[in-house]
Formats: C-alpha cells, structure tokens, sequence
C-alpha cells in the first residue's frame, strides 16, 4: 500500500511540473531573433510569460536613441501572434506604437525614435490559447 501511495504521489508530482514548465519563453525568444526583418541588427530579446493569465502585462524598459530604427516582434506557440499585443510608450508614457491595428495582429512592429530616452515595452494578451511568447528588438541606423 505505501508503494502504492508513492507511485501516485511522484506520479502527480510529475504532472504537475510538466504544467508549470510549458510556456518556454526562451525558445520563442530564440525563435524571433531571425525573424527580424533585412537591416536590422539584433539588441535583445525578450520572454513573454504570462503565467497561464496571472499576469495581465510583461513589461520592459530600454534606452532608444534619436535617429535609430527600432523593431520589435512577437514570435508564439500559435501563429501569427496568439493574442499578444506589443505596445511602445515613450519616456512619458504616451503610446508611439502598437502591433494591434484596426483589430488586426501583426507580428512586428517599427519605430523611428525621434527622440533620445527610456522607453517600454509592453506585452498584453486579448484570447490567448496560451500566455506564452518570445520577442526580438532590433535596430538599424
């Protein structure tokens, strides 16, 4: 009996890990570097883990400089996007850019920054099947 009760007990422990662990972030992060479009050089990538609809955000800053062109995707387990929506805000806050137009997806976005200064990248989800994603930045001059 005690046997028994192990088996099911690291059997369930099993289960339940397998869960927790199935949003990889990273390899969708990996995923998107390539997909950057002709030009841009490669910055930083980014993990988009909602767990599983806890989060209602995943948000991340970086310094953009005047004059650069800044691209950013979104690379997901169901194409194109899965519900995920990249939004730009400038140092104050104001939408620049934004992946959801007149209720359409798209996987990237490109910003010409006109102005030096921190800025946010934020990820939200509208019906995903999964909270789950990777993203690339990338620039040119």
């Amino acid at each position: 009996m005690k046997k028994l009760i192990f088996f099911a007990a690291t059997l369930f422990l099993l289960n339940t890990s397998d869960a927790v662990g199935q949003c990889n972030s990273e390899n969708l992060s990996s995923q998107c570097i390539p997909k950057l479009a002709a030009g841009f050089n490669f910055l930083k990538s980014y993990k988009i883990d909602g767990d599983g609809g806890n989060k209602e955000k995943v948000e991340y800053s970086y310094v953009f400089l005047k004059g650069t062109q800044y691209m950013i995707n979104i690379c997901a387990p169901a194409q194109p996007t899965d519900g995920i929506i990249v939004s730009l805000f400038d140092s104050n806050r104001n939408k620049v850019a934004s992946s959801k137009i007149d209720n359409q997806f798209i996987s990237a976005i490109a910003y010409p920054c006109n102005a030096t200064g921190v800025y946010y990248i934020q990820y939200t989800f509208e019906k995903p099947s999964s909270y789950c994603g990777g993203s690339a930045l990338g620039f040119k001059r």
